[in-house]
């Protein structure tokens, strides 16, 4: 088994003699100019490229609406000057709720979020001269519903290897009739993300939750499985289906896994003969009937981050020392992105993943924006380390003092449910709650331990 890669990196030249070890590409630029460049679309012009990534922090009230935690932090982020903020998963069905702090929007709350976006707006207007442009993620978490906090996973398929880490039974496979009525519980949460103030929605499909599994349901018989169309009805009538609520202030976007990365049966955006292999096919299709759907503008990713955690995430620590190292992982997200990049040119796509590099990922950044491989990146652990992190780089470089040591300790957090944040950078407010998922974690059963 391989050992966790610690990051040693003293400078960008030891970095890149790494990479080339490795025989892998990794952009880099020499400044961060790229940043600063405005990014439009449609009729929307950004401040700059970088942007916050959508990172749950369970910390929603019991009914779904945003707390001041909430509030707090996604504050910080809008004073730290992201020119886009991708809100982490809101469920818009309550069976598919990730937990009871996993935020849930309904007609009967849309006034909470209203309070909550209203007032991130003004404090971007304030402090930096322009309001963020405000994403809400539409969610069903499908395999890793948690609804009251215990298992209750709503399928697609049987998928031997997945329920390694999740148990499910042929009970949990969802019926067609619950996937269309799940095209227009999205339409709905588009109606209501409109209200609330959001200036996009995000009909989600990425990281192995509902719409995705949807995406790799090879084996799955009626209208939503086997072919590559019945694959990717659910997605496609869904984002139909919130276009309606379409105008000149809200649009529809997707947040779009390319690649799943499953050792083991089927995946998206892999070969199908049970390796791992790369294949963008399908992906590089999906993006362009997308663009001619009308979307300007997606967030692309890989991944599942319960199950193939070090491809969506790159760490130093983790569940599992994975048999790559972390470079290969920022490498294969990039590079693949910009395979997709350059296949649909005018649109505008956002990458993800750039926390591992550290203090040069800002340079990585401006590199893969310079290169074409991306129209901007967005940025998950580093918001909850350094809520300033866009801030810094369009003024030059990162704080090396703030950024994120990938220790995986909000991700312990947000899996025991708990308020999630930065232990090392927000000691005062999360260290608390790591103490407790400390002390819970000793009174488990040693194989519930992780």
């Amino acid at each position: 088994m391989a050992q966790h890669e610690r990051f040693h990196y003293k400078s960008l030249a030891e970095v890149q003699d790494k990479c080339k070890e490795l025989g892998i590409t990794i952009p880099f630029a020499s400044d961060t100019s790229a940043i600063a460049q405005p990014l439009t679309f449609r009729n929307v012009t950004l401040s700059n490229r970088v942007g916050s990534a959508p990172m749950e922090g369970a910390d929603s009230t019991i009914e779904g609406s945003p707390s001041d935690l909430t509030i707090r932090r996604y504050s910080k982020i809008a004073e730290g000057g992201a020119a886009i903020m991708w809100f982490e998963a809101i469920s818009v069905v309550p069976e598919g709720r990730s937990s009871n702090t996993q935020l849930l929007i309904t007609k009967d709350n849309v006034d909470d979020y209203r309070r909550m976006t209203d007032t991130i707006k003004e404090i971007g207007l304030k402090t930096n001269g322009y309001a963020p442009y405000l994403v809400m993620q539409a969610n069903h978490s499908g395999r890793y519903s948690n609804p009251g906090n215990k298992p209750a996973p709503l399928i697609a398929y049987r998928h031997p290897w997945l329920e390694k880490f999740r148990a499910a039974d042929d009970s949990c496979i969802v019926s067609d009739d619950y996937l269309k009525q799940m095209e227009e519980s999205f339409g709905e949460g588009s109606r209501l993300a409109k209200l609330a103030g959001f200036d996009a929605v995000d009909i989600k499909s990425c990281h192995g939750y509902l719409f995705q599994e949807v995406a790799s349901a090879f084996y799955r018989v009626g209208i939503y499985g086997g072919s590559y169309e019945n694959r990717t009805r659910l997605l496609k009538n869904s984002i139909r289906a919130a276009q309606v609520y379409e105008d000149e202030s809200f649009m529809v976007t997707s947040r779009v896994g390319i690649y799943d990365g499953y050792p083991e049966y089927a995946g998206f955006g892999q070969k199908t003969d049970g390796s791992m292999a790369l294949d963008l096919t399908e992906p590089i299709r999906l993006v362009k009937e997308l663009h001619e759907m009308g979307l300007d503008l997606v967030d692309l990713t890989m991944g599942n981050p319960y199950a193939t955690t070090h491809v969506v995430r790159p760490y130093d620590m983790g569940k599992y020392p994975p048999e790559e190292h972390p470079f290969e992982g920022i490498s294969r997200m990039i590079m693949g992105i910009g395979e997709v990049k350059k296949a649909v040119p005018e649109l505008k796509i956002l990458a993800s993943a750039p926390t591992y590099l550290r203090e040069f990922t800002d340079l990585y950044t401006a590199g893969a924006i310079e290169q074409g491989l991306c129209d901007g990146m967005l940025f998950g652990r580093m918001q909850f380390a350094d809520p300033d992190f866009a801030k810094e780089m369009v003024g030059g470089r990162i704080d090396p003092k703030r950024i994120c040591l990938t220790c995986g300790k909000c991700g312990d957090l947000i899996r025991s449910h708990k308020p999630t944040g930065c232990v090392i950078r927000d000691n005062k407010t999360f260290m608390p709650y790591y103490k407790e998922f400390l002390e819970e974690k000793k009174n488990l059963p040693a194989n519930f331990r992780g």
